[in-house]
């Protein structure tokens, strides 16, 4: 469960990182994009990792801010694997270090 994706976006959106931790298993990043695609929202970057001893993983996803993105919150938090969600600004470091890469 390993990827790095970054697009760029329009300009003047504001976007924000969402940190998930979830269980780390077949089909978890599948349910998670699933929901947002279900409700036609974008997602503009995804990195992925497991924690520790591989039985967690962290999602971080680039998403652009609007009035939808508190209820996308609340929906990704009743999903079964999502064990927890943290919400960072748009210059989120995990974000700025994949960056350099593609510099």
């Amino acid at each position: 469960m390993n990827s790095i994706t970054k697009t760029n976006h329009e300009p003047g959106q504001v976007q924000t990182v969402l940190e998930l931790a979830v269980n780390n298993h077949a089909g978890v990043m599948s349910h998670i994009v699933g929901l947002f695609s279900r409700r036609a929202y974008n997602v503009e970057g995804i990195l992925c990792m497991p924690v520790g001893n591989g039985k967690t993983s962290r999602i971080w996803l680039t998403v652009n801010e609007d009035a939808r993105l508190e209820q996308m919150i609340r929906q990704i938090e009743k999903l079964e694997d999502v064990l927890d969600v943290h919400r960072h600004g748009a210059g989120h470091e995990v974000f700025e270090r994949v960056g350099e890469f593609f510099r």
